[in-house]
């Protein structure tokens, strides 16, 4: 079995990442990064531990593979000697994003649509990582549900955590195929409550999220009927924006784990497995098919125009559903996003096993 990889990424992306070379954004060419003056100490050392901080406070979560890695593998505590790191689990981008705004996470995993909400609505967040590509949200019914489409959601209840890719996934789903959101009851739950109301018969439908819909799938007969990765928008790893400017060094520091874990996951595809395996109670197989068949890790970690491109078409629904008051709003926090300097100077090899 092999993990899925994005077709615009060369075949020798895995190998550089091994070796701790700096990567390259979107276009090819490196981008400028702060400077060790500018940013105080860029990195510690055995030598030279001096961090800008004495604290991290960083979110892991099951639709974050590489975060599982990092905090299994123990690698930024290590690294940040006498920085205290807490890990705090987002259950969905939804948690991670108001986590983030009330300031009781420095670092937090989001999809990009929800990481374009909360900027758009003024949280001041940053995008400095990209995670993984996931196929991580689709459209389930019941294993005896007379719902075969998406035309067939008119009238019916559905279950989607606002906030969050399954919901934006929802809309995008509705518009492409002509049904109105008021032609549909959502239930704003979150994820795992929105597959027991699945399962229970509380609701027709539910936008379900990896890994509990394909737990959904495997133990409880559950279907997918609509399927679209171009409607998933990738994994953004978000700053807050004071945090940033404050702690750079730290921040460049857990950019290079996430660039040490993504050179272990493609390496080490079965032990990823089973550490989501662990981490969110499910079965080994259950897990294998989310890393294995609907996760793109080996992909091009700069955030730039590959997720702006993705994000310009959900950004107009936002609009269009009242989740965001005016498309200037939308405009201004895609051009203020991404921070892709520190995926550019990204060194796996700075941190030690």
């Amino acid at each position: 079995m092999r993990i899925r990889t994005a077709l615009s990424v060369t075949a020798t992306l895995s190998a550089a990442l091994m070796l701790g070379g700096c990567l390259a954004g979107e276009s090819g060419s490196a981008q400028s990064a702060p400077t060790a003056d500018a940013a105080g100490a860029t990195a510690g050392t055995e030598d030279d531990a001096q961090w800008s901080a004495d604290a991290l406070n960083i979110d892991f979560a099951t639709y974050n593979p590489l975060s599982l890695i990092i905090k299994e593998q123990g690698w930024l505590e290590a690294e940040l000697e006498g920085v205290t790191v807490t890990w705090t689990q987002s259950a969905g981008s939804n948690k991670a994003n108001e986590a983030l705004r009330a300031s009781a996470i420095d670092v937090g995993s989001t999809a990009g649509s929800a990481a374009l909400l909360a900027s758009a609505n003024g949280s001041p967040i940053q995008t400095v990582e990209i995670y993984t590509q996931p196929e991580w949200a689709a459209i389930v019914v019941p294993a005896d549900s007379d719902i075969d489409s998406v035309e067939d959601l008119r009238g019916r209840s559905v279950a989607a955590t606002k906030g969050t890719d399954p919901y934006f996934f929802l809309l995008q789903a509705l518009e492409a195929h002509g049904v109105g959101l008021d032609e549909v009851e959502v239930q704003n739950v979150q994820h795992a409550d929105g597959r027991v109301a699945l399962e229970n018969g509380s609701v027709d439908a539910w936008s379900g999220l990896d890994p509990i819909m394909a737990d959904s799938e495997v133990n409880a007969g559950s279907r997918l009927i609509y399927r679209n990765i171009d409607f998933n928008s990738y994994g953004f790893l978000n700053v807050r924006e004071e945090y940033l400017q404050a702690h750079p060094d730290v921040v460049q520091a857990v950019v290079d784990a996430y660039e040490k874990a993504r050179a272990w996951a493609l390496a080490n595809p079965e032990e990823t497995a089973a550490i989501l395996a662990d981490v969110a109670g499910i079965d080994l197989a259950i897990a294998e098919k989310v890393i294995l068949e609907r996760t793109v890790i080996d992909l091009d970690p700069v955030p730039g125009e590959a997720q702006r491109a993705v994000l310009e078409v959900v950004g107009p629904i936002f609009v269009e559903s009242g989740d965001v008051s005016s498309q200037a709003q939308i405009d201004d926090a895609l051009d203020a996003l991404f921070d892709p300097s520190f995926a550019t100077q990204a060194d796996p090899s700075r941190i030690d096993d």
